[in-house]
């Protein structure tokens, strides 16, 4: 019999038993999210769900898939990990309300080197929050325990989103026309966007943890703001007599994201004056001495989300918008 030491898996670095554990303590956080149309006990390599079509002519599922980007270091460094699971259920939420879209269901990843419990725990419970206040039912997710290829302490995020709309209520933009007033709406924050330019700007002068008068709050506090969910705002708006479309304004900014849903030969007219940034755009750009031309492609600069709409009924939907406690913010025009 050999006298050489058994080599088990947990030795190469992975818990089976504790990813075991952690599935079973959230089990009541995810239920929590599910309606009548999951459903459960059928089989475990899948998720099951079952929408109801009936009102429904010709129905069009829509996805998207994303992930967190660099924001993850700053939860790392601040040791709060409840928030990020909430930025990428809104992001993907609003990926496809701008569409249209009534989302569905969600699906996350989760992969580390380390399993710890209570962080993956609280980065379940921020899936499970954000995905109840959308309505949306967590169905399905995956915990990968990687050694070796993650630093201790850190972890990665993804997250696929599904929902539906009725194919003659697709919006993709193909109403927008010269002379349409560009209305925006306030962000939380820097959402999930722009963050290994910021965190380059602001850890060369501060930490996680201090505090800065102009942020009325810590460095850390500020950048995990939660990516604001616009689904409620949107519902209300779409259906509306002369909405266009909406950008979501995530990587590349305001023209970046709100160029793809413009018909060939029209271009935007922003007016960089027209609102008050938050404090936190002038620090980094003071601090980081960063170009104007930087600023506007990296960030939403306060404006998470675009309305386009015609001329006529702009008063109408700022009206509305305001009515649900949304303050507008006009940003530009389309020429």
């Amino acid at each position: 019999m050999s006298d050489k030491k058994p080599m088990t898996y947990k030795d190469s670095g992975v818990d089976i038993k504790a990813g075991e554990e952690m599935v079973e303590s959230i089990k009541g956080v995810v239920q929590d999210t599910h309606g009548p149309e999951v459903l459960t006990n059928i089989g475990g390599f899948g998720g099951f769900f079952k929408p109801d079509l009936g009102s429904f002519e010709n129905p069009v599922f829509v996805s998207s898939v994303d992930g967190v980007g660099t924001k993850l270091i700053v939860a790392f460094k601040a040791g709060k990990y409840d928030t990020v699971g909430q930025d990428l259920v809104n992001h993907c939420v609003n990926d496809i309300a701008v569409c249209g879209a009534k989302p569905l269901f969600f699906l996350d990843y989760f992969s580390t080197g380390k399993l710890e419990q209570h962080v993956g725990v609280d980065v379940v419970k921020g899936f499970a929050k954000a995905c109840k206040e959308n309505g949306v039912a967590l169905i399905g997710g995956e915990t990968a325990e990687m050694p070796d290829i993650y630093d201790e302490g850190e972890f990665d995020l993804a997250g696929t989103i599904v929902g539906i709309v009725d194919q003659k209520k697709v919006i993709n933009g193909s109403d927008i026309q010269k002379g349409d007033v560009l209305l925006g709406f306030k962000s939380s924050g820097l959402h999930t966007n722009g963050y290994s330019l910021a965190r380059k700007v602001l850890f060369s002068k501060y930490n996680v943890e201090n505090y800065v008068e102009e942020l009325g709050s810590t460095v850390g506090d500020e950048l995990l703001k939660v990516h604001k969910s616009y689904l409620s705002l949107i519902t209300e708006l779409k259906d509306m007599d002369g909405v266009h479309g909406f950008s979501h304004i995530t990587g590349g900014g305001i023209v970046g994201n709100t160029k793809r849903i413009l018909p060939e030969g029209l271009k935007l007219d922003i007016d960089w004056e027209g609102w008050k940034r938050p404090p936190v755009y002038n620090l980094m750009q003071e601090i980081g001495n960063v170009p104007e031309e930087d600023m506007q492609a990296t960030f939403n600069l306060g404006v998470g989300l675009i309305a386009v709409v015609s001329e006529n009924e702009a008063e109408a939907v700022k009206k509305k918008a305001e009515e649900l406690g949304e303050e507008v913010i006009e940003v530009g025009s389309v020429v």
